[in-house]
């Protein structure tokens, strides 16, 4: 999931779809099987994405809503009350009721809850309330492999229900122990799901950035479209005429894009953006904005120009998604019940009319134990701070922050620390990507915290040193971290050891072309050496490096050349060291100021065009 700065994208799209809506039919007449272009079957796909392990609850001011317990008792009221029968069906076998349960993958996601799961061993956490739920079929979505595919295999075999996780455009045989999960049929490019009879396929793609976002190793990621019209030409053959993909792309723009290249998909449904889409009068978590000019479900043609219904939810277990679509003795969709179809949230406010209250297995077996090991994180106070700490995701993706600072000030301690222990040349800076840090707040003045801690700094990052990285290439690490900054982009740069200057206003130069960047300026490190002069590089010795292993092998595009090595310390237990030992358990306001120190100075050549970004107030 990320944050939803692609609101206007997705509007800019809209203005070229028309969004038709499809009226409800009548229900079958008393006699026999409905006719042709009669709803004969109704099916209620219940669906949700980007759960990332907000097992809980939702946080922050929404701590009252979300939840995995809860969200399991509203899943099970939304499973009987699809396949009760209406006051409407006059006929008492037709139309059928069928009732399909999906997610659209980001399962989990690093920080404190997962690292309960960590601590236990599989099956995970995440995993046994994906039993619990009752799924049918299981998108994956990048944050699957933030760890690793051996912990992404941990957590598929973990599952005690055999439910498929689809993904067409992922090969798995460069990974051994996920190609044996495809060869039990746990991973696959589609499954069919059969419901009393009712055969419907299901097929999943996963985002083609997944090398840059997160740590896939050697699963390779091919192209989405062909991808999927390959895996319904399949279906078709073996009579399958009812086809859902399940996709996680990262926005809902991206399926926008994607629908017209289809054909023979009836829905699709979105992940990894989370953008809220709702319909007047559907109850929604407060705070919670949708989508203006935008309902649900997104109804765009398709190749063929056929209409296919689009949707997604907003994540961290506050929703279940619900589609009730009606499908003719063809397969084709005839009818969507709007009065029924929208966002449900899951609601733990007593005060509200539609309260659910947790369920007791799911509050024993996963959230009890959970908030056991939160509690003792939180026990463990590492620093006192005299200033709030701002790690809110609009400004570390923008601007220099305090805790950017104190996060790439203890990854330039932590690599000096271990590189005298390896016999490697000591660090000059330090990067760490927006993106990686994730607690997405302000963390008071006040005690830190163990949990703080994870919550800032959350993935098995782990800190590297790159010695003697070219100036040249140095430059073109920089030109990419400030390349998307107007989009709020994750490679955005924090840093320690150095000052830069960028031109907001320059060509941006991004991954493989980030050489022909114009947007950094000056580069000058903290002993007063320049590297960048006027935005050309000064010859010189190279510089060496402290990052994260993420970002050294490529992530977040950044073109690293050269050869890193790991030393031993994950990134959040570089800031837990850092705080006690490096600041003897004191930050400080004139080390940390509020806003930064700045490290970190945009200029625009062209400010009408390209404004500099300004923090969050």
């Amino acid at each position: 999931m990320r944050t939803n700065t692609i609101r206007r994208a997705v509007l800019g799209a809209l203005a070229s779809i028309t969004v038709l809506a499809i009226a409800p039919l009548a229900p079958a007449t008393a006699q026999g099987r409905p006719a042709s272009g009669d709803v004969e079957v109704w099916l209620t796909i219940l669906h949700n994405n980007d759960a990332e392990s907000k097992l809980i609850n939702a946080g922050g001011t929404q701590s009252m809503y979300g939840g995995a317990a809860r969200f399991v008792t509203l899943m099970n009221q939304l499973k009987a009350e699809a396949t009760t029968r209406k006051p409407g069906d006059r006929n008492p076998a037709w139309p059928r009721r069928e009732v399909l349960v999906v997610t659209a993958g980001d399962n989990f996601l690093a920080g404190p809850e997962f690292n309960a799961s960590l601590s236990k061993g599989p099956p995970y956490y995440d995993s046994m309330v994906i039993d619990l739920a009752g799924y049918d079929v299981l998108g994956i979505g990048n944050h699957e492999f933030d760890f690793g595919p051996d912990v992404f295999a941990d957590f598929v075999a973990g599952n005690e229900v055999p439910v498929p996780y689809v993904s067409a455009n992922l090969d798995f045989s460069g990974e051994p122990r996920l190609a044996a999960l495809v060869d039990e049929g746990r991973l696959a490019r589609s499954t069919v799901v059969v419901k009393n009879g009712v055969r419907i396929g299901v097929i999943g793609v996963t985002t083609p950035l997944l090398p840059f976002i997160s740590t896939p190793r050697n699963v390779v990621v091919g192209d989405v479209a062909s991808a999927v019209n390959v895996e319904v030409a399949g279906l078709k053959r073996r009579q399958v005429d009812k086809i859902v993909l399940v996709s996680h792309l990262q926005g809902i723009n991206e399926e926008l894009a994607l629908v017209p290249q289809l054909r023979d998909v009836d829905v699709v449904l979105a992940g990894g953006g989370s953008e809220v889409l709702s319909r007047p009068g559907l109850p929604l978590v407060p705070g919670d904005r949708p989508l203006p000019d935008v309902t649900y479900p997104l109804i765009v043609n398709d190749a063929d120009g056929r209409e296919v219904p689009v949707v997604t939810a907003e994540g961290n277990y506050k929703y279940v998604g619900r589609l009730v679509v009606g499908f003719d003795r063809q397969g084709r969709i005839v009818a969507i019940d709007h009065d029924r179809s929208g966002p449900v949230r899951v609601s733990g406010n007593l005060a509200d009319a539609d309260y659910v209250a947790p369920d007791p297995v799911v509050e024993a077996r996963v959230t009890e134990p959970v908030q056991a090991s939160i509690d003792a994180l939180a026990a463990n106070v590492l620093a006192l701070s005299e200033v709030p700490l701002d790690g809110r995701r609009s400004n570390v993706r923008r601007v220099e922050t305090n805790v950017g600072n104190l996060a790439t000030d203890a990854l330039l301690w932590q690599a000096r620390q271990l590189a005298v222990v390896e016999g490697l040349p000591l660090p000059q800076v330090a990067l760490q990507n927006g993106g990686g840090i994730r607690n997405d707040g302000v963390i008071p003045a006040g005690n830190v915290t163990e949990l703080n801690t994870f919550q800032i700094l959350p993935f098995s990052n782990f800190v590297s040193i790159l010695p003697a990285v070219p100036r040249a290439e140095f430059k073109s690490v920089l030109e990419n971290a400030y390349s998307r900054v107007e989009f709020s982009d994750g490679r955005f740069a924090q840093l320690a050891g150095l000052r830069v200057t960028y031109d907001r206003a320059g060509a941006a130069g991004v991954g493989a072309n980030a050489a022909n960047g114009t947007r950094v300026r000056q580069v000058v490190l903290n002993d007063g050496t320049v590297i960048v002069q006027d935005g050309v590089v000064v010859p010189g010795p190279g510089i060496n490096v402290a990052t994260i292993d993420f970002l050294a092998r490529g992530g977040d595009q950044y073109p690293f050349t050269t050869p890193f090595v790991n030393v031993g310390a994950s990134y959040q237990q570089a800031l837990a060291n850092y705080l006690v030992a490096g600041l003897a358990g004191q930050v400080t306001a004139i080390a940390y100021p509020a806003g930064g120190e700045g490290r970190i100075t945009c200029t625009s050549s062209n400010p009408a065009a390209a404004a500099c970004p300004v923090a969050t107030p």
